[in-house]
C-alpha cells in the first residue's frame, strides 16, 4: 500500500524472554514496512534483554532498559514519549500479529477517517496457536457501549496522533491501565472503529483463565466506581452485561 505514515509500535518486556522473540518475528514480518518498534523492559530478571538485543541490527528496533520494574502502564508511556511515528500501535511481548495487521489497520483507518482502531483477535494457547475463539469487533464503540464490553486488546489497537492528541493516549498506573484508558478516551467524544477481521493471537497460558476471573472481576468494579464515577445501580448495571460477554468469549 501507499506508504501512510511512520508507524511507532510500543512492546513493553517484563521477563518475557521465552515469548518476545515471536512478537517481534511478528513484526518485522509485517507486509507494511515504515514501523519502528520499541521495546521496553520493565527491569526483566531473565534473559529478555538478550533475546531483544539479537534483533537489534534492524535499525527499525529499538531498545530502553528500565533500571527497576516500574510497571506496564509506565513502560508504554516510556515507549510513546520516544515515538516518532504518526501512528502509535502496540504488541505486548507475548503476543503475535498477522502479517498483513499493519497494512489492513491502515487502509482501514483511510477508508473510515478514525483516529482510534482496533481489529479481531483470537485466544491462543502458551504456544500462541489459535484456539479458535475469536472475540469480533463491533462498527462503532462509543463510550456508553464499552462500559459493558472490554472487547479492546490492546494488542490490536492503533492511533493517529494527526487526529487524537498524544496526552490522551497515556496511561495511568492503575490495575487495568488499558481499559481506563480507552474508557478515557471515548469519554472524551472520539469513537473506536472495529475493523472485524482476526489480526492477532492472544496468547494465554493453559489454566490462567480461571484463575485470573476475580482479579477482573475486582479491577471492572474499581474502574466502574473509581475511574468513571459510576453509582452503584449503574455499576452493576453495567457489570452484568459485561460479565455475561466475558463470559460468552470464553466458550
Amino acid at each position: 500500500m501507499e506508504d501512510a505514515g511512520k508507524v511507532s509500535i510500543i512492546s513493553p518486556v517484563y521477563n518475557a524472554a521465552g515469548y518476545v522473540a515471536d512478537a517481534i518475528r511478528s513484526v518485522i514480518a509485517q507486509t507494511y514496512s515504515d514501523w519502528e518498534l520499541w521495546l521496553v523492559d520493565d527491569g526483566s530478571s531473565d534473559e529478555s534483554v538478550k533475546v531483544v538485543s539479537q534483533f537489534l541490527d534492524d535499525d527499525r528496533i529499538r531498545l530502553i532498559e528500565l533500571k527497576e520494574n516500574k510497571g506496564v502502564a509506565y513502560a508504554r508511556n516510556t515507549g510513546i514519549k520516544m515515538s516518532t511515528g504518526r501512528y502509535i500501535a502496540f504488541i505486548d511481548s507475548d503476543d503475535l500479529w498477522a502479517v498483513d495487521k499493519l497494512e489492513k489497520e491502515l487502509k482501514f483507518m483511510a477508508n473510515t477517517g478514525a483516529v482510534f482502531a482496533y481489529t479481531a483477535y483470537e485466544f491462543g494457547d502458551e504456544n500462541a496457536r489459535g484456539t479458535g475463539r475469536i472475540v469480533h469487533t463491533i462498527d462503532r464503540l462509543t463510550y456508553p457501549k464499552a462500559l459493558s464490553r472490554t472487547i479492546i486488546f490492546t494488542t490490536t489497537v492503533m492511533f493517529d496522533l494527526n487526529g487524537i492528541d498524544r496526552d490522551m493516549i497515556m496511561m495511568k498506573q492503575i490495575p487495568s491501565e488499558d481499559t481506563a484508558t480507552w474508557w478515557r478516551i471515548l469519554r472524551s467524544g472520539h469513537t473506536a472503529y472495529g475493523l472485524n477481521e482476526n489480526l492477532a493471537v492472544y496468547r494465554r497460558p493453559s489454566g490462567s483463565l480461571s484463575s485470573n476471573k476475580m482479579t477482573a472481576i475486582k479491577r471492572i468494579w474499581n474502574l466502574y466506581r473509581n475511574e468513571e464515577g459510576l453509582g452503584v445501580i449503574t455499576s452493576a448495571y453495567h457489570f452484568a452485561f459485561w460479565a455475561l460477554r466475558a463470559t460468552l468469549r470464553r466458550i
